[in-house]
């Protein structure tokens, strides 16, 4: 194996929402160009800390941190940091896709013209680029100024990938991106998800409850557990063959065991 360089490393991070706390004393690296997977039953904060990795929980509720969170050696919840041009390098796909009630076009360009002017053919280009890389480009090339509400789940959960694709992110984090599609359109978006990984610097954080699926489409898994007190932490992270094989910890093998399909 190549040497491991993180493009995020997480340090003894505790996560709270007003006072109740969330995740306790999470420590993990998450490697660049690499695919990692983050598993665990319902509520053990997995979401909770994808979303501390570009700070978006903050515009949900007030919250406190402790620990720290490294992008690159910078440590994203220091006051001096630009937030918007955190989320542009590190991108969020949700569950459910939350695209604009624009065209196909539109949707793609949004983030590339907030961040300032561009030439309308660079545009054009950009929008392109994301389409094909998001596997999409042969199915709307002729559907670019269509509204994007049309499209089908699965057309729409790329789509939301391409328009975070489009601003060129370090980063990409995927909170289970197949969560209610049918078995087509999963496998669509597992497939892109592969393809993505072969991009040379592109570093991806997906959640999943599918652990076939975690076995073929990731390179590291993170497993989160509720303690005693019923707050999310890391049991176990590590190569995913060795997680789905080897697990150190009774709790991960418990739960491979039992959710392995």
């Amino acid at each position: 194996m190549n040497k491991l360089i993180p493009a995020i490393r997480v340090k003894n991070f505790s996560f709270y929402y007003d006072t109740q706390k969330i995740l306790e004393s999470v420590s993990m690296d998450v490697y660049q160009s690499k695919v990692t997977a983050i598993i665990g039953p319902s509520g053990c904060g997995k979401s909770t800390f994808l979303k501390s990795l570009n700070r978006m929980n903050e515009s949900e509720k007030e919250v406190r941190v402790e620990g720290r969170v490294e992008f690159f050696n910078q440590n994203i919840y220091e006051r001096r940091v630009n937030l918007n041009r955190l989320r542009r390098q590190v991108s969020i796909v949700f569950s459910k896709p939350n695209l604009f009630p624009m065209s196909v076009y539109d949707n793609v360009a949004y983030g590339i013209k907030i961040v300032g002017w561009r030439p309308k053919l660079e545009i054009d280009g950009i929008v392109e680029s994301a389409l094909k890389d998001a596997d999409l480009w042969d199915e709307l090339k002729n559907k670019l100024h269509k509204s994007a509400l049309d499209l089908s789940g699965g057309q729409q959960q790329r789509l939301c990938i391409a328009r975070a694709l489009a601003v060129k992110p370090k980063v990409i984090l995927m909170d289970e991106p197949c969560f209610g599609l049918d078995p087509i359109a999963s496998m669509k978006v597992e497939s892109l998800i592969q393809s993505l990984r072969l991009r040379s610097e592109l570093t991806i954080v997906v959640i999943s409850h599918n652990l076939s699926q975690v076995t073929r489409i990731s390179d590291f898994t993170a497993f989160f557990h509720l303690n005693e007190y019923r707050v999310g932490h890391l049991v176990e992270f590590g190569i995913t063959k060795k997680i789905f094989t080897k697990p150190l910890d009774s709790r991960t093998r418990d739960y491979v065991v039992t959710r392995i399909s």
